[in-house]
């Protein structure tokens, strides 16, 4: 697990069975638990940017599109609910998987005092971020998000393609030479509630995958161009300086490494859950939208509200 801000952690499991959950499998069977899940009340959740921040922080990225820093820049803001105790996460991600059917769904559970570094992270993610097999690795960015097919728009198909050229550029510093591609730009996928712009790019890795390798790979792509913006390296100053919260988890990447095999399937860690016992006891949900010149400030805004609508709703109890 990934956070978006940089923080990469694993840990190996003393015991791997066939059956046993990862991201790629997210069906209800997979997650059953025994008792439902208890999930914060309705109206208890509160967003880190509210409407009139949010609409500030899109005007400033146009500012600064205007101005040339950037081309694009992904603004999210992360929403809160209290949530006491050390919850069991796989009731929540037996909810998501019958109500949101994710591809690369799945669930993180370190439980606090088990490791160093506890985890609890459900996740109903569309997108991959990295794909990795026979030295080969393939990237699905997401780019573009209406409620139906006819939504998308104009700048929907370029913010698509200005992020696909990005993954392009963050795997060119690990393929080999000429092997870079795009295999599909601009596919409509169906999900939930929502529609999506996604393309895939792939190509083959240079260098083997040993430790060196695989931190060579991450540390060319993460964090995931979708969820940051281009050019990158300025898309991150503008997301620190509008931003209040750190985004952990969220937009960074949730999944699995068989380093022994050189295999790995990462999701973008969108449409995401984490609960942290260091904010006592809170349950975080995080949604935003890519900012480009052609923005409506108060449309960026009802994207972000639509992205969170069914997830936080399946997450949340009562009134």
């Amino acid at each position: 697990m990934a956070t978006f801000e940089g923080q990469v952690t694993g840990w190996r499991f003393a015991d791997v069975a066939p059956e046993a959950p990862d991201v790629t499998m997210a069906t209800p069977s997979n997650f059953d638990a025994e008792v439902p899940w208890q999930g914060p009340r309705a109206s208890s959740w509160t967003s880190s940017l509210d409407e009139a921040g949010y609409l500030a922080a899109v005007r400033r990225v146009r500012e600064a599109v205007r101005e040339g820093d950037v081309y694009q820049a992904n603004i999210c803001r992360v929403l809160r609910a209290p949530l006491p105790g050390q919850p069991d996460p796989r009731p929540l991600a037996a909810t998501l998987a019958r109500g949101n059917p994710a591809p690369y769904g799945g669930v993180v559970h370190v439980p606090v005092g088990a490791a160093e570094h506890p985890a609890w992270v459900v996740t109903a993610s569309p997108e991959l971020f990295l794909s990795v097999r026979d030295g080969q690795v393939v990237s699905g960015p997401i780019k573009g998000t209406g409620a139906r097919a006819e939504d998308l728009t104009e700048k929907d198909h370029a913010e698509n393609v200005m992020i696909t050229d990005l993954v392009r550029n963050d795997l060119q510093h690990v393929c080999a030479p000429g092997t870079v591609e795009v295999l599909d730009l601009c596919a409509v996928e169906h999900h939930p509630g929502l529609v999506h712009l996604v393309s895939r790019v792939a190509g083959t890795l240079r260098e083997p995958l040993d430790p060196a390798g695989w931190s060579a790979l991450l540390d060319a792509t993460l964090p995931p161009a979708s969820v940051s913006g281009a050019p990158k390296s300025s898309a991150l100053r503008l997301i620190d300086e509008l931003e209040p919260v750190a985004r952990g988890p969220y937009c960074g990447a949730v999944g699995w490494v068989d380093a022994d095999a050189g295999r790995a399937e990462l999701a973008v860690g969108i449409r995401t859950f984490w609960w942290t016992p260091q904010d006592a006891g809170t349950l975080h949900f995080g949604t935003g939208a890519g900012i480009t010149w052609g923005s409506d400030p108060a449309a960026e805004w009802r994207e972000t509200e639509l992205k969170a609508a069914r997830l936080v709703s399946l997450a949340s109890v009562g009134g």
